[in-house]
């Protein structure tokens, strides 16, 4: 299910939703990187759990002017508010070994229930790395509270990046014949 990222608040299903907006990600992306470096962390790689994590990550590479990064691919959520009974790894899988003795950054976009956290972080500190967590957001009732954040809430929170339905071959036919005749710039 996706939503207008200008419906804010709650909508006809009673979810409340927070919405963050592509100017909002840029503030909290600077202002989390910020916070990092001002606890005297310094990240040797930033590593991202996708798929929520990727951009918030490369954001906060970027902004750390930490080049290494990477990501790994585990799956909780299958639809709003609703989850896998566990968190699930899918490949291809991260070398976590290669981690061993670095300073990690590990970056999502929410802290839910915190158990995906929690999972990534038990596998990077098994394999040697000293690891840090950063989120977006994090719900009160999460198990793992991340090193740094930029909101709280308990809301259903709306990205820019999500906000929208998969684009579907028919549309992008259209868009490209609309292109072709001059139709749209």
């Amino acid at each position: 299910m996706t939503f207008d990222a200008n419906d804010a608040g709650t909508t006809g299903d009673g979810i409340r939703r927070e919405i963050l907006t592509w100017d909002d990600f840029a503030v909290a992306s600077r202002q989390v990187a910020a916070d990092v470096l001002g606890s005297g962390f310094r990240p040797d790689v930033v590593i991202a759990i996708a798929r929520g994590g990727l951009l918030f990550a490369g954001a906060i590479a970027y902004a750390l002017g930490t080049k290494a990064c990477g990501s790994i691919n585990v799956e909780f959520y299958s639809g709003v508010d609703e989850r896998l009974p566990e968190p699930v790894l899918h490949p291809p899988m991260l070398d976590a070994p290669a981690l061993s003795g670095k300073r990690v950054l590990l970056v999502d976009d929410v802290s839910d229930s915190g158990r995906t956290l929690a999972k990534v972080v038990g596998i990077l500190g098994d394999a040697g790395a000293d690891v840090r967590s950063a989120t977006l957001y994090t719900k009160s009732h999460t198990v793992l509270e991340p090193d740094f954040d930029y909101k709280r809430t308990d809301d259903w929170i709306v990205f820019p990046w999500s906000a929208l339905p998969p684009v579907q071959v028919p549309d992008v036919v259209a868009r490209v014949a609309a292109a072709a005749d001059g139709s749209i710039a």
